[in-house]
Protein backbone atom coordinates (compact mmCIF):
# COMPACT_ATOMS: atom_id res chain seq x y z
CA UNK A 1 0.00 0.00 0.00
CA UNK A 2 3.07 2.40 1.10
CA UNK A 3 4.51 1.21 -2.47
CA UNK A 4 1.47 2.39 -4.13
CA UNK A 5 1.10 5.57 -2.41
CA UNK A 6 5.00 6.63 -3.43
CA UNK A 7 4.42 5.93 -7.05
CA UNK A 8 1.26 7.69 -7.53
CA UNK A 9 2.43 10.95 -5.72
CA UNK A 10 5.86 10.62 -7.97
CA UNK A 11 3.37 10.25 -11.39
CA UNK A 12 1.75 13.37 -10.46
CA UNK A 13 5.42 15.37 -9.88
CA UNK A 14 6.27 13.81 -13.37
CA UNK A 15 2.89 15.52 -15.21
CA UNK A 16 2.99 18.87 -13.14
CA UNK A 17 6.46 19.38 -13.39
CA UNK A 18 6.14 18.56 -17.26
CA UNK A 19 9.15 16.74 -17.77
CA UNK A 20 10.91 13.12 -17.12
CA UNK A 21 10.58 12.30 -13.58
CA UNK A 22 12.30 9.17 -12.10
CA UNK A 23 9.95 6.99 -10.20
CA UNK A 24 11.45 5.20 -7.68
CA UNK A 25 9.70 2.04 -5.74
CA UNK A 26 10.67 1.37 -2.11
CA UNK A 27 10.34 -1.78 -1.36
CA UNK A 28 9.26 -3.46 2.15
CA UNK A 29 12.20 -4.95 2.27
CA UNK A 30 14.42 -2.43 1.93
CA UNK A 31 16.07 -3.51 -1.12
CA UNK A 32 17.90 -1.04 -3.60
CA UNK A 33 15.78 1.15 -5.20
CA UNK A 34 14.39 0.45 -8.47
CA UNK A 35 14.51 3.37 -11.16
CA UNK A 36 11.87 3.37 -13.62
CA UNK A 37 10.94 6.00 -16.45
CA UNK A 38 8.36 7.84 -16.59
CA UNK A 39 8.52 9.95 -20.08
CA UNK A 40 5.73 12.42 -20.18
CA UNK A 41 5.95 15.14 -23.05
CA UNK A 42 4.90 18.54 -23.26
CA UNK A 43 3.65 20.70 -26.19
CA UNK A 44 6.35 22.71 -27.62
CA UNK A 45 4.73 26.01 -27.17
CA UNK A 46 7.73 28.19 -28.45
CA UNK A 47 7.55 26.61 -31.95
CA UNK A 48 4.60 29.58 -32.52
CA UNK A 49 6.29 32.23 -30.55
CA UNK A 50 9.59 30.84 -33.13
CA UNK A 51 7.52 31.16 -35.98
CA UNK A 52 5.69 34.44 -35.40
CA UNK A 53 9.49 36.09 -34.21
CA UNK A 54 10.55 35.25 -37.75
CA UNK A 55 7.79 37.07 -39.57
CA UNK A 56 8.18 39.95 -37.24
CA UNK A 57 11.71 39.70 -38.06
CA UNK A 58 11.05 39.82 -42.14
CA UNK A 59 8.99 42.38 -41.81
CA UNK A 60 11.51 44.59 -39.69
CA UNK A 61 14.02 43.94 -42.50
CA UNK A 62 11.91 44.79 -45.11
CA UNK A 63 11.05 48.70 -43.26
CA UNK A 64 15.09 49.25 -42.06
CA UNK A 65 15.35 51.19 -44.97
CA UNK A 66 12.02 53.73 -44.42
CA UNK A 67 12.68 53.75 -41.41
CA UNK A 68 16.32 54.82 -41.26
CA UNK A 69 15.48 57.09 -44.04
CA UNK A 70 12.56 59.21 -41.86
CA UNK A 71 14.71 58.94 -38.72
CA UNK A 72 14.78 62.93 -37.77
CA UNK A 73 12.17 63.87 -40.47
CA UNK A 74 10.45 67.16 -39.73
CA UNK A 75 8.54 67.67 -43.06
CA UNK A 76 5.60 65.17 -44.02
CA UNK A 77 5.56 64.17 -47.70
CA UNK A 78 2.27 65.63 -47.82
CA UNK A 79 4.23 69.14 -46.95
CA UNK A 80 7.23 68.03 -49.32
CA UNK A 81 4.61 67.58 -52.10
CA UNK A 82 2.91 71.30 -51.15
CA UNK A 83 6.24 73.29 -50.84
CA UNK A 84 7.21 70.83 -53.71
CA UNK A 85 3.85 72.67 -56.18
CA UNK A 86 4.03 76.10 -54.68
CA UNK A 87 7.48 76.27 -56.11
CA UNK A 88 6.50 74.31 -59.58
CA UNK A 89 2.94 74.56 -60.32
CA UNK A 90 1.40 70.96 -61.51
CA UNK A 91 0.29 67.99 -60.29
CA UNK A 92 2.43 66.31 -57.85
CA UNK A 93 2.62 62.14 -59.63
CA UNK A 94 5.00 61.03 -56.99
CA UNK A 95 7.04 61.82 -53.60
CA UNK A 96 9.78 59.76 -52.02
CA UNK A 97 11.95 60.23 -49.17
CA UNK A 98 15.69 59.66 -50.43
CA UNK A 99 17.17 56.93 -48.13
CA UNK A 100 20.85 58.06 -49.48
CA UNK A 101 21.61 59.98 -46.75
CA UNK A 102 20.47 63.50 -48.54
CA UNK A 103 17.45 63.63 -46.10
CA UNK A 104 15.31 64.99 -48.94
CA UNK A 105 11.67 64.04 -51.02
CA UNK A 106 11.93 64.12 -54.59
CA UNK A 107 8.90 64.56 -55.75
CA UNK A 108 7.71 64.43 -59.71
CA UNK A 109 5.70 67.20 -61.21
CA UNK A 110 3.89 67.30 -64.19
CA UNK A 111 2.52 70.40 -65.42
CA UNK A 112 0.03 70.97 -68.19
CA UNK A 113 2.32 70.40 -71.44
CA UNK A 114 3.06 66.83 -69.79
CA UNK A 115 7.08 68.16 -68.83
CA UNK A 116 8.00 66.12 -65.95
CA UNK A 117 10.03 67.98 -63.22
CA UNK A 118 11.80 66.36 -60.17
CA UNK A 119 11.30 69.14 -57.17
CA UNK A 120 14.05 68.36 -54.66
CA UNK A 121 12.68 69.25 -50.71
CA UNK A 122 14.42 69.39 -47.73
CA UNK A 123 13.29 66.98 -45.42
CA UNK A 124 14.40 68.97 -42.65
CA UNK A 125 12.53 72.40 -43.33
CA UNK A 126 10.47 72.03 -46.33
CA UNK A 127 12.37 74.54 -48.36
CA UNK A 128 13.40 73.30 -51.88
CA UNK A 129 16.46 72.52 -53.30
CA UNK A 130 16.53 72.38 -56.82
CA UNK A 131 14.55 71.59 -59.92
CA UNK A 132 15.52 69.15 -62.90
CA UNK A 133 13.77 68.97 -65.75
CA UNK A 134 13.25 65.19 -66.75
CA UNK A 135 13.79 65.24 -70.58
CA UNK A 136 13.15 62.03 -71.30
CA UNK A 137 10.24 61.82 -74.12
CA UNK A 138 8.61 58.78 -73.00
CA UNK A 139 5.17 60.77 -72.32
CA UNK A 140 5.20 59.03 -69.05
CA UNK A 141 4.06 62.68 -67.72
CA UNK A 142 0.89 62.91 -70.34
CA UNK A 143 -0.21 59.34 -69.09
CA UNK A 144 0.34 60.01 -65.37
CA UNK A 145 -2.16 63.03 -66.47
CA UNK A 146 -4.51 60.93 -68.31
CA UNK A 147 -4.99 58.69 -65.34
CA UNK A 148 -5.24 61.23 -62.97
CA UNK A 149 -8.09 62.95 -65.07
CA UNK A 150 -11.73 62.94 -62.73
CA UNK A 151 -9.79 62.20 -59.53
CA UNK A 152 -10.69 63.47 -56.39
CA UNK A 153 -7.98 62.73 -54.51
CA UNK A 154 -4.21 63.84 -55.61
CA UNK A 155 -0.84 62.83 -53.88
CA UNK A 156 -1.47 65.25 -51.07
CA UNK A 157 -4.46 63.69 -50.00
CA UNK A 158 -3.21 60.36 -50.69
CA UNK A 159 -0.41 60.81 -48.42
CA UNK A 160 -2.39 62.51 -45.71
CA UNK A 161 -4.87 59.70 -45.90
CA UNK A 162 -2.43 56.36 -45.17
CA UNK A 163 0.13 58.60 -42.60
CA UNK A 164 -2.87 56.58 -40.41
CA UNK A 165 -1.23 53.44 -41.29
CA UNK A 166 2.59 54.71 -40.64
CA UNK A 167 4.74 57.05 -41.61
CA UNK A 168 4.95 57.63 -45.23
CA UNK A 169 7.68 57.45 -47.39
CA UNK A 170 6.78 56.97 -50.56
CA UNK A 171 4.06 58.03 -52.82
CA UNK A 172 3.67 56.95 -56.80
CA UNK A 173 0.82 56.97 -58.95
CA UNK A 174 -0.09 53.16 -60.26
CA UNK A 175 -1.71 53.57 -63.75
CA UNK A 176 -1.36 49.40 -64.26
CA UNK A 177 -5.08 48.17 -64.06
CA UNK A 178 -7.33 50.49 -62.37
CA UNK A 179 -5.39 53.98 -61.34
CA UNK A 180 -4.87 54.09 -57.94
CA UNK A 181 -2.17 55.96 -55.22
CA UNK A 182 0.37 53.27 -53.84
CA UNK A 183 1.70 54.28 -50.81
CA UNK A 184 4.96 52.89 -48.73
CA UNK A 185 4.73 53.44 -45.25
CA UNK A 186 7.11 52.18 -42.31
CA UNK A 187 4.59 49.67 -41.36
CA UNK A 188 3.40 48.23 -45.26
CA UNK A 189 2.55 49.01 -48.15
CA UNK A 190 -1.18 50.33 -49.26
CA UNK A 191 -3.47 51.76 -52.19
CA UNK A 192 -5.38 54.72 -51.96
CA UNK A 193 -8.50 55.21 -54.46
CA UNK A 194 -8.26 58.19 -56.24
CA UNK A 195 -11.67 58.99 -56.44
CA UNK A 196 -13.20 57.85 -52.32
CA UNK A 197 -9.38 58.43 -50.86
CA UNK A 198 -10.39 54.90 -49.49
CA UNK A 199 -7.16 53.41 -47.52
CA UNK A 200 -6.73 49.31 -48.19
CA UNK A 201 -3.26 47.30 -47.94
CA UNK A 202 -1.48 46.22 -50.99
CA UNK A 203 -2.28 42.41 -51.53
CA UNK A 204 1.04 42.30 -53.25
CA UNK A 205 2.68 43.33 -50.01
CA UNK A 206 4.35 40.36 -48.16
Amino acid sequence: MKRNIVIATVAAAALIGGGTVAAYAVGGDESAPTQRQSNVRVADDDRDDDAQDAAEDKADDRNDDDRTAVTGTRVTAADAITAALAHTPGTAVSADLDDDGSHAWEVNVVKGDGTEHDVRVSADNGKVLGVQRDDDDDNDGREDLAALKGAGVDAGEAARAASAKGTVTDVDLDDDGPAAWNVDTTKGEWKVDLKTGKVTQDQDDD
